[in-house]
């Protein structure tokens, strides 16, 4: 209990969700950022994707191309981060994995450290879930209440309207009512 408290607080579930991105419609983390979240080198992680292909279709795993790469880091400012070759910048074109293809990793990568990032990894996804469907919610009570409130403004417009009619000043002369005297006829 302890040991899952101390690796709780090395890596907050904010930084981990810092590094969930939404790519082709989907929440996925890059193989680079789970790497150092497992503590090994990027190519020892895909190494181990790639001995264990069968384990990661399309909807688990996917490689990104180019223009994606390059968007991912400037959302992320990754270009720091990013495992370089000796011949200048990144050789190959990072894998994106979904909240599946992560759950798969931990059926490859069996490390105590790599059991306990999964678990933290899986809180974020779920936290990211529920705030998405707490957006849900709020977008919809919104978009009632905005029908509500444009509803109310049309009835209010006919109140004023009903108002204005009944305090209306006739602007025809009327004829003078009660005593004439004469120095008004002059």
């Amino acid at each position: 209990m302890q040991k899952e408290e101390k690796m709780s607080s090395l890596i907050p579930i904010e930084r981990i969700e810092d590094k969930i991105y939404l790519i082709r419609g989907h929440k996925v983390m890059l193989d680079q950022d789970l790497a150092e979240l497992y503590g090994i080198e990027t190519k020892a992680f895909n190494q181990s994707v790639k001995r264990n292909a069968e384990r990661f279709p399309a909807d688990f795993m996917f490689q990104l191309n180019w223009a994606e790469a390059e968007l991912s880091k400037k959302e992320a400012n990754l270009r720091s981060q990013t495992v370089t070759s000796k011949y200048g910048g990144r050789r190959y074109l990072p894998y994106a994995f979904t909240e599946n293809g992560v759950a798969m990793l931990s059926s490859i990568l069996s490390s105590k450290q790599a059991i306990e990032i999964n678990i933290q990894i899986m809180r974020a996804f779920t936290r990211l879930r529920q705030i998405i469907a707490a957006n849900k919610d709020l977008s919809y009570l919104f978009n009632k209440l905005k029908h509500k409130v444009d509803q109310h403004d049309v009835e209010i417009g006919l109140i004023i309207l009903a108002i204005e009619k009944m305090i209306a000043v006739d602007t025809k002369p009327r004829a003078k009512i009660g005593f004439v005297t004469g120095k008004e006829e002059r």
